[in-house]
């Protein structure tokens, strides 16, 4: 496939499910690890959706350890560079993926930063893939 002509209709990456996976585990590290390699090596516009996904995960990932300014700051940021790709690129549920992140940004933004430790954790978004409707 030439990838300069690769798009949301095309199957996952196996490197993204990969990260998918990690970030459905909660290891959000490990799952920007895995996708800040495939975000730098994508040449097309796809490269967004993987900074998006990477820049949720850090969020949650700043959420865990506290950080108020770090979680609301990357969660935003990652939903702006999701909303070009909803409602489904490669297989994602970017709806999904967004509409959980926003709810998760909504709680950060209520609890503050003095209440951040409150946050409930089943609020966390979750990423849904199904195959490719090619």
């Amino acid at each position: 496939m030439d990838l300069a002509t690769r798009s949301c209709a095309d199957p996952p990456p196996a490197a993204l499910l990969v990260g998918i996976a990690q970030f459905n585990r909660g290891e959000y590290f490990e799952c920007h690890e895995t996708l800040e390699a495939l975000w730098l090596a994508e040449p097309t516009p796809l490269r967004r959706l993987y900074q998006g996904i990477l820049q949720v995960g850090v969020g949650l990932h700043h959420l865990r350890g506290g950080n108020y300014r770090g979680a609301a700051g990357l969660l935003a940021r990652g939903t702006a560079y999701l909303e070009p790709f909803a409602p489904r690129c490669l297989g994602v549920d970017v709806a999904g993926l967004l509409a959980a992140a926003r709810r998760c940004q909504a709680a950060v933004a209520a609890l503050g930063p003095q209440r951040l430790d409150e946050f409930d954790w089943r609020l966390a978004p979750r990423i849904d893939v199904t195959s490719s409707e090619r």
